[in-house]
């Protein structure tokens, strides 16, 4: 009964005052969630959407939710599964979670992480040697992954541009048409010669 009223509490709060960049919802049953990261500006991640999942156990808020990377992630802490690894998603002594902690603490944290990476505690053991010792090509393959796997749909965005057009070309149209007498007097201003 606890569990059911704090998870409801907390998802009202996420939905009402979600923390930048983060979405948070119900995938059917309680226990089930879904979230959305917005990856963040000046990091490889920037503009990409990433999805997760979270699976609330029946002790929390005693024991932490399981939480996993549903969007694959080029991450030195977050492995081909999607699993992370940052402390405040494991009991002590490993770990930092306390039942003070809620969901969107969690959120926030998984945040942090991708804009700063923990290559001393890694998951992904080659991606931490690349972040050290060769952060340009780290870089380069954390932007390629995020624009292939994270990306908006490429494939939607021809349809937009071509309605973002057509709107574009219609008002651009009446506008034309509404200013066509100041188009025409300053046209004739200019094809007057100066006195």
């Amino acid at each position: 009964m606890q569990r059911a009223s704090r998870l409801t509490r907390e998802l009202s709060l996420l939905a009402t005052e979600p923390p930048p960049g983060i979405t948070c919802w119900q995938n059917g049953q309680l226990d089930d969630l879904r979230a959305q990261i917005l990856g963040g500006v000046d990091t490889p991640y920037e503009k990409g959407i990433f999805n997760l999942e979270i699976i609330v156990p029946e002790r929390y808020p005693f024991e932490p939710p399981k939480i996993r990377f549903l969007t694959p992630i080029y991450h030195p802490n977050i492995d081909s599964a999607g699993r992370i690894c940052l402390d405040v998603l494991k009991l002590p002594p490993k770990g930092a979670w306390r039942p003070s902690l809620n969901i969107s603490t969690l959120l926030t944290s998984i945040q942090l992480l991708m804009a700063e990476p923990n290559p001393d505690d890694p998951l992904m053991a080659d991606i931490s040697s690349e972040y050290k010792y060769n952060k340009q090509q780290f870089l380069l393959n954390a932007r390629e992954w995020t624009e292939k796997y994270a990306g908006q749909l490429k494939a939607s965005k021809p349809l937009e541009e071509k309605i973002i057009q057509s709107e574009t070309s219609t008002s651009s149209e009446s506008t034309m048409q509404k200013r066509k007498g100041v188009n025409i007097s300053r046209k004739e201003k200019k094809s007057r010669p100066d006195s």
